[in-house]
């Protein structure tokens, strides 16, 4: 096998794994924030005194508790089956193409520029949700449904009810395509190109120990205690505002989780 046909199959089974782990990580998180998401959206503005209704959420908070009480506490997990099963190819695959498309648009720059790196995300970006949207559909679906958890239908029922009343189409599994491609072209446009056009700006630090050679900080609870008794509690935060800038929470998963399996894979396949 040629050398450069070895390296290009190594470096796409490092992607496929470390972006399918990211994904599966990512949605098995932050599933029940998609799911408020969804019931947030589908809800009508309420008529007079429906805000008093168990059907109406008033925010985040109040349709966590409204749907724990009502439908019970792993409603909150109502639809997480498709997201599984497509959230690890689907992430392999953003990943995967965004290092192709990456190298697609350098316009012969020895190194990626902030828009290769955009580019390669929309590119990815319309890959992704050409792949995910049916799986997308039978989420929402399922999320949607605000019976008890043992009388919603299965992913395979409403799969096969969508199937068989629509079709695969645009008007069945492929409903709201359109929107699914601009939404995640322009989010991983805007993202991949942020990301890595300040990854190399932010400092990592590396080794914080204050003395070199002694070993102050061992453990994490340890090192709390340690930085909140000396610095005081607030110190505990500090670099906060530009963490919380350059990774948000589903993101910050999903990147370091990636970056972890990718590095892992990288130096077992040496």
């Amino acid at each position: 096998m040629p050398s450069d046909l070895k390296e290009f199959l190594r470096q796409a089974a490092m992607q496929v794994g470390a972006g399918g782990s990211a994904g599966f990580v990512e949605v098995c998180i932050m599933h029940p924030l998609d799911l408020v998401k969804t019931r947030l959206q589908l809800q009508a503005s309420p008529a007079a005194g429906a805000a008093k209704s168990t059907t109406y959420y008033n925010g985040v908070f109040d349709c966590i508790r409204k749907m724990a009480q009502s439908e019970g506490v792993f409603s909150l997990y109502k639809g997480i089956l498709p997201p599984v099963l497509v959230e690890t190819p689907k992430r392999a695959v953003k990943f995967l193409t965004f290092e192709q498309y990456k190298r697609f648009f350098m316009f012969g720059s020895d190194k990626p520029t902030p828009l290769t790196f955009s580019l390669a995300g929309l590119g990815a970006g319309v890959t992704e949700a050409i792949l995910v949207n049916p799986f997308e559909m039978v989420k929402v679906t399922l999320q949607a449904n605000k019976n008890k958890m043992g009388q919603v239908p299965s992913t395979w029922a409403v799969t096969r009810q969508i199937i068989n009343e629509s079709g695969f189409g645009l008007n069945g599994l492929n409903r709201g395509l359109t929107a699914t491609i601009g939404r995640n072209g322009v989010f991983n446009m805007i993202y991949f190109g942020f990301y890595h056009s300040v990854k190399g700006i932010v400092p990592e630090y590396k080794g914080p120990q204050p003395i070199p050679g002694q070993v102050k900080y061992r453990t994490t609870v340890g090192s709390m205690v340690i930085v909140a008794r000396e610095e005081g509690f607030a110190a505990l935060y500090k670099g906060l505002t530009p963490k919380v800038m350059r990774l948000g929470p589903g993101g910050a998963i999903m990147l370091v989780v990636y970056d972890y399996v990718y590095a892992f894979l990288d130096d077992y396949f040496k």
